[in-house]
């Protein structure tokens, strides 16, 4: 039998580069040499293509594959881009397609798309950047003293926590704001829930599920870290309980909302969505990854560890769905 020919797509230009690199790296040391013969098909950070260690075009590429393995992250490999270009060159590949990715991506887009879902998400406010400087200035100051304090600033369409910072004084949120919008068109200023950090994933078609839910994973960062940023995700430095220390009604919740989540976004074959659990208030759901990272630090291959599915099975679980998706 024939193996099938998979191309795994990682780098980019992304601010997540570095972390796509690892992924792909995972992809192609996990996946069954027995079933198929992988391609790492580098994309470099001017969003030029490689093989072999060559220059090539999109097309030349995907006419040599069966199969793309989608490992990029963040901008360009999440947000629909690449998504766009293997739709247009019918290339089968894992992960949602181009406006769901799109959708997700964008945190305004995934608020507003869930907005009549039963769930929780923190009050928030976006802004553009479209100002002059002078008006900049003047709303970043309303905002700090009409908005609920503290607050969490993120880049509207960023992922991994690249660019989010939690403002308790004036400077802080300035400064952040300013930053986040050299990386992104808008801004989103959340109002800042403690609690409990959480992440559940979901795999469609899994296990006789359409939507499986994998265990809820308990996220506890550092003591200097206020939450799970860049640096805590992938430096090793954070307590990740697989599966998480919540009560059965809370995991159920979690696991249901991931699941609902996934659904009404309309994403493919896989995704893993982040929580706040509040003591006092509930479960607030933060945003979806619709490409979760699969390093050795990431979360989701130690979900898929806790439910006794090794990384092989469960990439090879993803080829199949992009190959049986029409």
């Amino acid at each position: 039998m024939s193996k099938t020919i998979v191309g795994v797509l990682r780098g980019g230009p992304s601010s997540e580069y570095e972390v796509s690199l690892q992924t792909g790296a995972s992809v192609l040391k996990n996946l069954n040499r027995e079933r198929y013969e992988p391609r790492d098909i580098f994309i470099d950070k001017s969003g030029v293509w490689h093989l072999d260690g060559f220059q090539r075009s999109p097309d030349c590429i995907l006419h040599r594959v069966d199969v793309i393995f989608n490992a990029l992250h963040g901008e360009y490999g999440e947000d629909g881009k690449v998504q766009r270009i293997l739709e247009h060159f019918g290339a089968p590949f894992t992960g949602s397609r181009s406006l769901a990715s799109a959708i997700a991506m964008n945190k305004v887009l995934t608020k507003n798309s869930i907005a009549r879902l039963p769930l929780k998400t923190a009050h928030h406010i976006v802004i553009e950047n479209s100002s002059t400087d002078e008006n900049l200035e003047r709303k970043i100051i309303e905002i700090w003293k009409t908005f609920i304090q503290p607050s969490v600033v993120k880049p509207v369409a960023l992922g991994s926590s690249v660019g989010v910072g939690i403002a308790r004084d004036f400077q802080t949120f300035r400064t952040l704001i300013l930053a986040a919008l050299k990386k992104s068109d808008a801004v989103l200023v959340e109002e800042y829930i403690k609690g409990r950090e959480a992440t559940c994933g979901v795999v469609e078609n899994f296990r006789g599920e359409e939507i499986y839910q994998l265990l809820p994973v308990e996220i506890i960062p550092p003591s200097e870290k206020d939450f799970f940023d860049y640096e805590a995700k992938y430096s090793g430095i954070s307590q990740e309980i697989s599966p998480g220390n919540f009560s059965s009604e809370e995991k159920a919740a979690i696991q249901q909302t991931a699941a609902l989540v996934h659904k009404t976004l309309g994403l493919g074959h896989y995704s893993r969505s982040d929580f706040i659990v509040s003591p006092k208030r509930g479960i607030y759901f933060l945003e979806v990854n619709t490409l979760p990272g699969l390093t050795n630090e990431s979360l989701l291959p130690k979900s898929l560890a806790a439910v006794g599915c090794p990384l092989p099975d469960f990439l090879e679980h993803l080829i199949a769905l992009a190959l049986a998706r029409k």
